[in-house]
């Protein structure tokens, strides 16, 4: 069974007056709101021609036409394709080519930018969501308001393509990730009900966008295979954003990032917020600082499972548990996932010594599109090479130094960034930091851009300060040799830093 036929299950189970989605407006969709729209968007898309196994980019928000289209194209057997909508002119035309993509929905909002690049590709039927279709392109909206329609669901197979997602691309393009029916399955059921204990009860609110991996399952696979509701929020997710959706509508589950978190800290308002009906804060798409973790909990008595996901495995595969947090861990393996630490030959690191993190499991993605060497070098039978940097713990814990890449050795000796980070944080003037190698006069020295946390001020002072507060606690060469005060950090869509981007100056 594929899973748009949950929907299908739910309805003739009697679920069809549950609230399904509850948008950016407060209107309330039912499942039988949400079950007719995706009739009538995989109709719609039936009549424009598309076809089992073609794939359907989307460049849409956190709106109800993401999954009208979503599911409606994976009714169909079609592959569904959503992509970042911040990305430029050129990324969106580099994911129709490289994908083949026969149809592409979206928001009416990104036509500015979406528009040049689909009139190059007449090929590609454009469908238009959340607004005025211009000519040459077919309504979304049309097609929702139109009379109920039955389109029965494809029968998929579990080892289908699903869905693709496009990994963001650090030094070059975007890869491609191409998922089988069964990772959606396998992310629901592992780590969604065995480790969250999701059920229809939930009220799930997540601040990551719905085109990503993480965001994905926190607002569709996850609360969808339940029954369960949905808060949306759509533009930008600031501390101010999040709060109102908090107290508006109280979520039992709250989904983010690293720097989200970190931002409520900053914000007066968000001690005032009853967070009371949130059991259980979750993070991923970045290592969460115990700082963090710590003050968050102590402002809001939320508890944040921090865990490890990648676009490549779906979702999180490596969690804490709720009441057994290992701060500045990322946990342990959910079940039915296995982690192992390799040495840089790919063989098993020495008990107690750091290593990158592979991984085995039942959502791993079948391939990079177009990407054969890669693949290859990164999927290793069974097992995939995240390029995560780890140590586990006496109790079994792992803990993040990371990436591979960003490692920096320094007089001979490693540092991960990650130690000096979580140091510069506890000081009362850091608001958040980024540490990495660069070079200086020709030797290999630290850098850390620092935000700095209101009511502080940049100074020769303040450096000398970080610098003898990092080696009070941390190894004598595990400090910052330069120091840059910044507003803000180059960052990814979810809200990661870039890391790569400070090392390029």
């Amino acid at each position: 069974m594929s899973f748009v036929q949950r929907l299908d299950d739910l309805i003739q189970q009697g679920g069809g007056a549950r609230t399904a989605l509850i948008t950016q407006q407060d209107a309330r969709w039912r499942y039988t709101d949400l079950h007719r729209a995706v009739q009538q968007a995989a109709a719609g898309l039936r009549a424009l021609g598309v076809r089992r196994g073609e794939r359907v980019m989307l460049v849409l928000d956190n709106t109800p036409a993401f999954y009208a289209a979503m599911l409606g194209a994976m009714r169909l057997g079609a592959v569904p394709m959503p992509v970042n909508f911040l990305s430029r002119a050129e990324d969106f035309g580099f994911f129709l080519d490289d994908a083949y993509a026969t149809a592409a929905v979206v928001d009416a909002g990104f036509l500015g930018k979406l528009g040049p690049v689909l009139s190059a590709r007449p090929a590609v039927r454009a469908v238009v969501a959340n607004g005025e279709a211009p000519a040459g392109t077919t309504s979304l909206d049309a097609w929702l308001a139109g009379p109920a329609v039955d389109v029965p669901a494809v029968d998929t197979h579990p080892d289908d393509p699903a869905f693709w997602l496009y990994s963001s691309g650090s030094t070059g393009r975007p890869k491609g990730v191409v998922h089988r029916h069964a990772a959606i399955e396998a992310s629901v059921t592992r780590y969604a009900k065995g480790v969250l204990g999701i059920t229809a009860d939930d009220v799930f609110f997540s601040t990551t966008p719905l085109f990503h991996a993480y965001g994905l399952g926190n607002g569709l696979w996850f609360p969808l295979s339940v029954g369960a509701t949905v808060v949306l929020s759509t533009g930008r997710p600031t501390p101010e954003a999040i709060l109102e959706r908090v107290a508006s509508h109280r979520p039992t589950l709250y989904f983010s990032v690293p720097a989200l978190y970190a931002a409520l800290l900053t914000t007066p308002a968000t001690g005032a917020v009853d967070w009371s009906a949130v059991r259980h804060g979750v993070s991923a798409a970045e290592s969460l600082p115990g700082e963090v973790a710590r003050r968050f909990k102590a402002t809001t008595g939320v508890e944040i499972l921090d865990g490890i996901g990648s676009t490549e495995m779906l979702h999180i595969y490596c969690s804490n548990r709720p009441g057994a947090v290992e701060w500045d861990s990322s946990g342990t393996p959910v079940d039915g996932y296995d982690l192992q630490l390799r040495d840089p030959d790919g063989q098993p690191a020495a008990p107690g010594e750091a290593g990158e993190l592979w991984v085995r499991g039942p959502s791993m993605l079948v391939q990079y599109w177009h990407r054969v060497d890669r693949s290859r070098a990164k999927i290793q039978g069974a097992w995939f090479a995240t390029g995560d940097r780890y140590r586990r713990s006496a109790s079994g814990a792992y803990a993040y130094e990371g990436r591979v890449d960003d490692m920096m050795k320094i007089g001979g000796l490693w540092v991960s960034p990650i130690d000096i980070e979580s140091r510069l944080i506890e000081h009362d003037a850091v608001h958040e930091a980024a540490v990495v190698g660069v070079n200086v006069a020709h030797r290999s020295r630290i850098a850390a851009w620092v935000i700095l946390a209101k009511g502080h001020d940049a100074s020769d002072a303040l450096v000398a300060e970080l610098q003898a507060w990092c080696k009070a606690k941390l190894l004598r060469y595990q400090f910052p040799h330069v120091v840059h005060f910044v507003e803000d950090l180059p960052r990814t869509a979810t809200g990661k830093i870039q890391r790569f981007k400070l090392r390029q100056g």
